[in-house]
């Protein structure tokens, strides 16, 4: 079992709220304050997972900075008031950012039992494929 140190127990813990309140927040019609709490629990939690000094050498990478404008970006305009178009901006962004952890995860969730069969349906094979070979999701 993997020991995880008190902050990040916590780090865990906002990062959890951070996308239920997202995922609330968006099955509520894009609810602004549902979506800003969501925003902002993730970023506190992840930099209490990885550490602050992590958080900001993964976030500004010279090769991330378009990803990183795109998800920061999408924050801020999430806070301001525009919640459609602050999620869109911060799903391009989070998928940019996390393109090379994409066919890693693939390959795990191919080995899990039930989540493996349903990725091996026809429709879902196709995409789960082109997603796991790619690491260009430009």
């Amino acid at each position: 079992m993997i020991s995880l140190t008190d902050s990040q127990k916590i780090g865990m813990g906002l990062t959890g709220f951070g996308v239920f309140f997202l995922f609330f927040g968006m099955v509520l019609f894009f609810d602004k304050a549902l979506l800003a709490i969501g925003n902002i629990l993730f970023v506190a939690g992840l930099s209490f997972v990885i550490g602050l000094e992590r958080t900001f050498r993964f976030f500004f990478q010279k090769h991330k900075v378009k990803a990183t404008s795109f998800f920061l970006g999408g924050v801020l305009v999430v806070l301001i008031g525009w919640p459609i178009i602050g999620v869109v901006l911060e799903i391009y962004g989070f998928f940019l950012l996390f393109r090379g952890f994409f066919p890693v995860a693939v390959g795990f969730i191919r080995r899990v039992p039930v989540l493996g069969s349903l990725l091996s349906l026809p429709g879902i094979s196709r995409l789960v494929d082109k997603i796991g070979e790619s690491n260009n999701m430009v």
